[in-house]
């Protein structure tokens, strides 16, 4: 190590900071202010090397006595601002920055500084202006171009920012960081696929790169990948087994549909941040899916530190924690989804059965339909608020109540649609009905008279063909409209839910492609009704390759009472884990919902039953990612119950129309001419013999 620094000891020194031996360069700095308490190099440079080092609040020190002595150090402003942000005094920050420009505009460097600080400061366009400025200034600024993008990024200008990140790729296409930075802004705009690709090159390119690894599983995992994005969980556990780290695992394992692998992770997680809020919220969602209800409702009233929300709060007003309620009034007030805001409405019963008056304050869509909830009061939408001397959320009602598993309230329905509804529902209903009756009509006895007068034809040739004809033609068309018509009365009413919201977290998991169904439209006597809604549904049902007819309502679906007045007029609905089948099971109708291998809580464990739903059946997915094994079996209980359930037949109206319809095609002049007999050849050698 060359010690020697008597010729020119501050270059030497910086020298040996710019090779990052942050130990020699700071010996000399420090020789040198005992030299000259009032070097203003020395003391700036040592500050920096301090704040190298996490020692923020020395290095500000020094850096302030050299801006003492040197106050025209646009550099040593800017290096100044670096500590102070570091502190999280970032509004001071800026102001370095301002005053380092306003020495040197041409700072490139301080220009870039002020964008990220502009950038935690939420003032994102004067963030963009000054990382322009810094490549304006120095073109080859890799820095300033990544921090244009994140900017841009954050602006929602996804496609500015992926331009940017892939110049700067240009200029450093080894940049680990770069990679990290593109796959990022790749995800936010929707293109997973592409994202994932670079996340693994910032991985390839850096194996300890921890937050790639985390961020890739996340992508993985996202694309449905859950194995692999186990994989990356574990790298980024070997590397940094924090807490964060630790719950990405378990929730790994939970999505492949490993419960009893994933409470360690999460139990870890704890040990090292005991308020760790998702960690301990997986902790509760798992005791509820195992039935452990008393512990698991008790834990779950801290959910709001896992949430993207914050809870109400209404004024003067006490959240009731299960206190005697007779005479009171009490506001039960919704939360997450409809389908968690229909499954828990039903405690408005509850609360309402300790003497209490209650108003329910739920999401317009529903604000009809929970109206007619027994003991509810008034339903309302808004904010909530009033004067009420308790509230509660829907979801913390059953620890209010002390629910355990045996004690659930599974008194069905408990939502009601308007009668004069269910009677206009029940007329469009019929009309869909026959309208495929008469469909399958026209095709059935085309195919009937056909096959009959082919036959008869052969038959006829020393017979009344037109009597014999007309016998048969009317014998095809009564088997036909006996075997299509006879069983209309027969058709089951299937209304089908195949997909949930798209922007739900977990939609791709429990939701179905339409066309995976085609082996329950093979199924005869079945009309079927699409309770899907949106332009995505739409285009499923146009591309479906099927002759089955499948009736599409969706744009009369104002709201879910309506909803609920057409499945009334159905026998049963079947669903993905969506709030359609909590609609269904609400009213107390047959509902089968499909429950993918990772099902959320409210499913439990191992069961063909729910005991929120008593009409629920449940067809569960054995392998994240495959559907047929449930959609067979779907298919197998459809026949079987068919088959049990089967009501008897109605009058045939519809043959005596039908039949004199056809028989006035089958017009005489048009039936096939009669095969009569050759003549008799002459023989020749006898030519008086016929």
């Amino acid at each position: 190590m060359n010690t020697d620094f008597s010729a020119d000891p501050l270059s030497a020194a910086l020298a040996a900071h710019g090779a990052g031996r942050l130990g020699e360069a700071q010996a000399v700095y420090r020789s040198l202010i005992e030299q000259d308490p009032a070097h203003a190099d020395a003391l700036h440079y040592l500050g920096v090397a301090l704040h190298q080092e996490g020692n923020h609040h020395g290095a500000l020190a020094l850096m302030d006595r050299a801006l003492q002595h040197a106050p025209g150090d646009a550099v040593c402003w800017s290096n100044r601002a670096l500590a102070a942000r570091a502190l999280g005094q970032t509004s001071e920050a800026a102001q370095n920055l301002r005053e380092a420009l306003r020495l040197n505009p041409d700072f490139a460097d301080a220009h870039n500084n002020l964008a990220l600080t502009l950038r935690d400061l939420g003032d994102l366009e004067g963030a963009a202006r000054h990382c322009r400025a810094a490549l304006a200034l120095d073109p080859g600024a890799t820095n300033a171009r990544i921090n244009l993008g994140s900017v841009l990024a954050k602006l929602g200008r996804l496609d500015e920012a992926i331009a940017c990140y892939r110049e700067a790729l240009d200029m450093a296409p080894d940049e680990a960081a770069l990679h990290f930075n593109v796959a990022n802004a790749l995800k936010a705009f929707g293109d997973e696929s592409t994202a994932i690709v670079h996340y693994r090159r910032a991985v390839e390119l850096a194996p300890t790169f921890a937050a790639a690894w985390v961020n890739l599983g996340t992508a993985l995992g996202q694309a449905g990948d859950y194995r692999e994005a186990e994989h990356c969980y574990r790298e980024a556990v070997a590397l940094e087994p924090n807490a964060a780290n630790l719950v990405c695992l378990g929730a790994s394992l939970a999505a492949q549909g490993r419960n009893d692998e994933e409470a360690p992770y999460y139990e870890r997680a704890l040990e090292l941040d005991p308020e760790h809020a998702d960690a301990r919220q997986n902790l509760v969602w798992l005791k509820l899916k195992r039935g452990e209800y008393r512990e698991g409702w008790a834990e779950y009233a801290r959910r709001w530190r896992a949430c993207d929300y914050a809870p109400h709060d209404i004024e003067g007003v006490r959240e009731w924690t299960g206190e005697p309620l007779e005479g009171k009034r009490v506001l039960l007030v919704h939360e997450q989804g409809f389908g968690d805001q229909i499954q828990f409405v039903r405690y408005a019963t509850e609360i309402a059965a300790r003497g209490a008056s209650v108003d329910v304050c739920i999401t317009q869509p529903l604000q009809l339909l929970a109206q007619s909830v027994p003991g509810v009061h008034r339903a309302w939408t808004g904010k909530p608020g009033g004067d009420y001397d308790y509230w509660i959320y829907a979801m913390s009602a059953p620890a209010a109540c002390g629910t355990e598993f045996d004690t659930i309230p599974d008194k069905v329905p408990y939502l009601f649609a308007r009668e004069v509804e269910i009677e206009a529902w029940k007329r469009r209903v019929q009309a869909a009905v026959d309208k495929t009756v008469d469909k399958a009509v026209d095709k059935a006895v085309d195919s009937e008279v056909d096959n009959a007068v082919d036959q008869v034809v052969d038959q006829a040739v020393d017979q009344a063909v037109d009597k014999v004809v007309d016998k048969v033609v009317d014998k095809a068309v009564e088997n036909a409209v006996d075997k299509i018509t006879g069983k209309s009365a027969a058709r089951r009413k299937v209304g089908l839910v195949w997909g949930g919201s798209p922007t739900f977290y977990n939609n791709r998991n429990r939701s179905v492609p339409l066309a995976a169904f085609a082996p329950l439209f093979a199924l005869d006597e079945i009309s079927w009704f699409s309770l899907q809604k949106g332009e995505a549904a739409r285009a499923q049902l146009a591309a479906l390759e099927t002759p089955t007819v499948i009736h599409d309502f969706s744009d009369d679906l104002r709201d879910f009472g309506d909803t609920a007045a057409l499945i009334m007029n159905l026998d049963l609905v079947i669903a993905v884990d969506t709030s359609v089948a909590h609609l269904a099971g609400a009213l107390g109708k047959p509902v089968w919902v499909l429950v993918p291998a990772n099902s959320e809580w409210r499913w439990l464990e191992n069961r063909a039953d729910s005991p929120w739903y008593p009409t629920a059946r449940l067809f569960r997915q054995q392998e994240v990612g495959e559907w047929s094994t449930a959609i067979e079996a779907l298919r197998d209980a459809l026949q079987v119950s068919a088959a049990r359930d089967k009501p008897p037949r109605r009058a045939n109206t519809r043959k005596p129309a039908v039949k004199a319809e056809r028989s006035a095609t089958v017009d005489k002049a048009q039936k096939p001419p009669r095969k009569r007999k050759a003549p008799a050849q002459a023989d020749p050698l006898n030519p008086d013999r016929p």
